[in-house]
Parts: structure tokens; sequence; C-alpha cells
């Protein structure tokens, strides 16, 4: 699945996440779904941390939190 937002676009699937920033850069982020933490209530931020891995940015809408966490299959914190 596919979700783009303002900065980029998130590609997920049930074992990992890929995001990809916008910019001349072109930096992509990647963690395994086991990595991943979703906060919600208004925040919209994927977090990341575990095995080296460590980052984390917010999404535009809660709706595209929800659209992750379905992919996942992890509840949104």
């Amino acid at each position: 699945m596919t979700i783009v937002f303002s900065a980029g676009r998130i590609i997920a699937n049930q074992h990992e996440v890929v995001v990809r920033l916008d910019g001349v850069a072109r930096v992509s982020l990647q963690a395994t779904a086991d990595d991943i933490t979703l906060l919600g209530n208004g925040a919209n931020v994927i977090t990341a941390m575990g095995s080296g891995v460590n980052w984390s940015f917010r999404l535009d809408s809660e709706q595209q939190l929800e659209e992750l966490a379905d992919v996942l299959g992890i509840a949104i914190q």
C-alpha cells in the first residue's frame, strides 16, 4: 500500500515500512513493522525505534495514520 503525504510517500506492507521523502536528497527511511509505534490523539506520529533504527515524523491526518495501522496490523496508541 502507498500513502501519499505532504513530505513524500509511505510504502507499507505487513512486514515493513519504507518512507520516501521528497526533495533533492531523496531520503528513504526503512523499518520493520515490529519497530514501529503509531501515536494518535492528534499527534499523528510514526516512530521507529530498535535494531539500529531511530526516526519519527508527523503525518498530515489521522486518516493516514489509521490506514497505516490497518496495513501493519498494529494499534494506534
